[in-house]
């Protein structure tokens, strides 16, 4: 159980002031606790509901600002919860930002809904310091999903779509370093860190990455990556 009494964080490195984190799922109490605990870490506004549907009532251009929905896992089989996500559709996927908490450690979806747009995982035996750490990865756009996972994906992709390699669309070299190390699940601080670089310079060379190569997330980008590199 969530412990109610919490304080904010003053060294967390995310600050999340104008988002919304959407806590979804049945489990009221505990939903609204974690809500509450959120948003005194990260500074977002924390809200919750039963269903993905009412997320829909937040306005697309709420201060400019991606929102991110953390949807209950409890209890829900495989087949149901793909279900679940594939009946949201792109329509919600493509303008919030979706993750999975309370899977178990067994469930195995991670790769199918990586592919419906899913962003992260937070599992049934995760500390609980680990939510405001993967929130703000996320809203940051990253992928808070494990190395494992995302080769898992790559490997899965470059099967099905055999493609002759050797079109990098201007990638410039420094792109085309960072654009391998995010094939690879790097995050941006340690990209920094490897390069020598601010994570500033980093998140304007991934902007001029998505761009050049058509891609919205690092998910892509690294699915483009093993094709093309």
């Amino acid at each position: 159980m969530l412990d109610s009494h919490v304080t904010k964080n003053e060294e967390s490195p995310h600050s999340l002031t104008g988002n919304l984190i959407y806590i979804v799922g049945p489990g009221r109490l505990q939903n609204e606790l974690m809500a509450l605990f959120l948003e005194q870490q990260t500074g977002a506004k924390g809200l919750t509901g039963e269903d993905l549907r009412s997320v829909q009532a937040i306005d697309d251009d709420h201060t400019g600002q991606p929102n991110l929905v953390l949807l209950d896992c409890q209890g829900k089989d495989p087949e149901s919860l793909l279900a679940e996500l594939e009946s949201y559709g792109q329509k919600i996927l493509s303008r919030i930002f979706v993750a999975l908490f309370n899977v178990g450690p067994g469930l195995g979806i991670e790769e199918e809904a990586v592919e419906r747009g899913v962003r992260g995982f937070f599992y049934e035996q995760d500390p609980l310091d680990r939510f405001p750490k993967g929130v703000g990865a996320i809203l940051d756009g990253e992928l808070w999903v494990s190395r494992e996972i995302m080769s898992r994906c790559i490997l899965k992709h470059k099967r099905q779509h055999s493609l002759p390699k050797g079109d990098t669309t201007g990638l410039t070299p420094r792109e085309t370093e960072i654009l391998a190390m995010i094939a690879v699940g790097a995050k941006n601080e340690e990209i920094a860190d490897k390069l020598f670089i601010s994570p500033h310079t980093v998140k304007t060379h991934i902007y001029n990455i998505f761009k050049k190569i058509g891609v919205p997330n690092r998910l892509q980008a690294a699915l483009w990556a093993a094709k093309n590199l």
